[in-house]
């Protein structure tokens, strides 16, 4: 009795798509691996970069602190009381100081000097120890209580708002001896540092003032100091993953 024999399976060695299993994983098992590697690399470079800009946000809000603590000094030690916010980013001229009438805008005369006072310091505080370049914005902000007005300059609480401010800054563009110096300062994009603007009774400091004292508190111009957030490089190289 013959047997069988079932002819060999040949296989065509010369065939180049010819890949075995094991070989496929090898290659998916390598490609993982470098894929986890230039995964991992990134994720350091952004840890990297998010310490370092964390490191830089943290100087810049000492800086500031530095710059709000010094003009409440300065001026403290000249006999001008002023507030500042909880956070030290703002620091609040009471309607008294700067010496508005009720629903004027111009500075008046025997309150121009305090004025001029609260110019001379906050520069010499911001221009010290190049602080400049941990600032983006220097906001000049005017503000009024909740009751309507109907004077000049028109615009009611909002015009007023924004003319008491810019009464400020005028004086100090026009009568400190830094007054070119205001026009011209940038921050470190090329912008302008200072900037005026009026918020009407939209942002109380005492929201809901029922009483006078409520409603003076609210009138007042704020000095609002924004600093430098460097976040750009870590999300430029977020964009590439």
């Amino acid at each position: 009795m013959k047997m069988l024999r079932r002819a060999p399976v040949e296989v065509d060695e010369e065939n180049p798509y010819w890949v075995s299993f094991s070989d496929i994983m090898a290659a998916l098992v390598v490609i993982f691996i470098l894929a986890s590697l230039v995964l991992l690399m990134q994720l350091v470079e952004i840890k990297t970069l998010a310490s370092e800009e964390f490191r830089r946000l943290q100087e810049a809000q000492k800086v500031r602190q530095s710059i709000v603590e010094e003009v409440i000094r300065n001026l403290d030690a000249q006999g001008i009381s002023i507030q500042v916010s909880e956070d030290l980013s703002v620091i609040r001229i009471p309607d008294k100081v700067l010496g508005f009438e009720s629903g004027a805008y111009d500075i008046s005369s025997k309150h121009r000097e305090t004025g001029l006072a609260i110019g001379r310091v906050l520069l010499d505080a911001i221009k010290k120890d190049n602080r400049i370049e941990f600032l983006d914005t220097v906001f000049i902000e005017g503000h009024t209580d909740s009751r309507p007005h109907y004077g000049r300059p028109g615009k009611g609480n909002w015009g007023l708002s924004t003319f008491r401010a810019i009464s400020l800054w005028e004086l100090w563009r026009t009568e400190l001896a830094e007054g070119g110096w205001l026009q011209q300062v940038k921050n470190v994009d090329g912008k302008a540092l200072f900037s005026v603007s009026g918020y009407g009774p939209s942002r109380p400091a005492v929201p809901a003032a029922t009483t006078e004292e409520m409603h003076s508190q609210n009138r007042r111009v704020d000095v609002r100091i924004t600093i430098r957030r460097p976040i750009t490089e870590v999300n430029t190289v977020l964009g590439e993953l």
